[in-house]
C-alpha cells in the first residue's frame, strides 16, 4: 500500500473523533513535510512511497532532515503526529510494528507561560492601537483594538479568533457572551464585560460603514480582512505583530509567542488576581489542570523572585550573623 493512501484511510479513521479543522490541517502538515523528505531519502516520488519505506532507518534520516529547519516544538509534534499514524498502520497489518520507538525525539519542554512583559504594557497596547497607531494603507483601528482585546481580555488563540462567526456573540446586553469553539472542538463560554461589548458594537458599525452592500448572516466570519474577506491565519499574526512594532512595544514580547503572549498574560493576571486552576481552565479551555496550575505556579515564583531581589532583602543578607 502507498503511504499516501494509508494516510487517507488514516484521516477517514479519525472523523469519529471529530477533530477541530485546525488540528487535522496540523496533522496533515506534519505527515506531509516528512513524508517530502521520506521521499527524497528513498529516492522516489511522493506518490510512489510505500509502506514498505517506512523503516526505521528511512523515518531517522528523515526527522534528522527535518529537525535542521524547524524547531523543537515543531520537531516533537511532528513526531507525535507519526507515531500516531504508525500506530493506525499497526492495527490495519500495514506494519509489523510502529518504528517510531527507533525515532528519537525531543523531551518534552516545560510549559512557561510568556506574558507580555512590564506591568503598564496590555494598557499601553490598547491605547495605542485604538489611538490608531498601526500605521497601515487602510487603517482599520476598531478591528485591530478588537482583535488585541480578543486576546488580552477573552484569552483566545488565533484559531480561535479565527472561527469566530457573528453568532458567537449571544446574551442580552450586559449579559453578553462569546461562545468559543477551541482545540478538540471543545465549547467554552467566556464572559463579554460592557467595555468589551462596546469595543464589539464599534467595530460591527465599522463594517457596515466599510461595507455597505454586504451582507454578512449569523454564520459569516466575525473577524475580516481589508476586503471584507474573513482574515487568514497570516494576515491575523501580521496584525498583531505591526501592532507590537507601531505602538514601540515589540521589545516586550517575549521571543517566539506574538500573538499568543496576549492569551498568556490573560492568564497569568487570571493568577496574580487570585483565580482558582479551575476557573483558568475553563476560561482558556485547557485540556489539562496541571496546563492552567502552571500560570499559578510560575505567578507564585515571580512574586518570590521579586520579594528576594527587593533592595531591602539584599541589605538584610549583608547584615552580621547575630547569634
Amino acid at each position: 500500500m502507498d503511504v499516501l493512501a494509508a494516510q487517507e484511510s488514516f484521516f477517514l479513521a479519525r472523523r469519529p473523533r471529530k477533530d477541530s479543522p485546525h488540528t487535522t490541517a496540523a496533522y496533515r502538515r506534519d505527515l506531509a513535510g516528512v513524508t517530502a523528505i521520506l521521499a527524497e531519502v528513498a529516492e522516489v516520488s511522493a506518490a510512489e512511497l510505500t509502506i514498505g519505506h517506512l523503516s526505521s532507518a528511512n523515518l531517522r534520516a528523515a526527522f534528522g532532515v527535518f529537525a535542521d529547519s524547524h524547531a523543537k516544538s515543531s520537531v516533537l509534534r511532528a513526531w507525535s503526529t507519526w507515531n500516531q499514524f504508525l500506530t493506525f498502520c499497526v492495527a490495519e497489518d500495514l506494519v509489523p510494528g510502529n518504528p517510531m520507538g527507533a525515532v528519537a525525539r525531543p523531551k518534552t519542554p516545560p510549559l512557561v507561560p510568556k506574558p507580555l512583559r512590564g506591568e503598564d504594557t496590555p494598557e499601553l497596547l490598547l491605547e495605542a492601537v485604538a489611538g490608531g497607531a498601526r500605521r497601515a494603507r487602510d487603517p482599520w483601528p476598531e478591528r485591530d483594538v478588537l482583535v488585541v482585546a480578543l486576546g488580552l481580555v477573552a484569552g483566545l488563540r488565533s484559531a480561535e479568533m479565527r472561527g469566530l462567526t457573528l453568532a458567537s456573540v449571544v446574551g442580552r446586553p450586559g449579559e453578553r457572551r462569546l461562545h468559543v469553539v477551541g482545540k478538540g472542538n471543545r465549547d467554552r463560554s467566556v464572559p463579554i464585560e460592557p467595555a468589551m461589548d462596546r469595543i464589539v458594537e464599534g467595530y460591527l458599525a465599522s463594517c457596515r460603514r466599510r461595507f455597505p452592500r454586504a451582507r454578512f448572516d449569523r454564520g459569516s466570519a466575525l473577524l475580516r480582512d481589508r476586503h471584507g474577506e474573513p482574515i487568514g491565519r497570516g494576515g491575523l499574526e501580521y496584525l498583531v505583530r505591526s501592532c507590537f512594532r507601531w505602538a514601540g512595544l515589540h521589545d516586550r514580547v517575549p521571543s517566539g509567542a506574538n500573538l499568543h503572549a496576549l492569551r498568556h498574560t490573560f492568564a497569568t493576571r487570571l493568577a496574580e488576581d487570585g483565580a482558582s486552576a479551575s476557573e483558568i481552565m475553563a476560561l482558556l479551555g485547557h485540556a489539562s489542570l496541571a496546563t492552567s496550575q502552571n500560570y499559578i505556579e510560575a505567578t507564585a515564583r515571580e512574586r518570590r523572585a521579586a520579594v528576594a531581589g527587593s533592595r531591602t532583602y539584599v541589605s538584610l543578607g549583608r547584615l552580621p550573623d547575630g547569634r
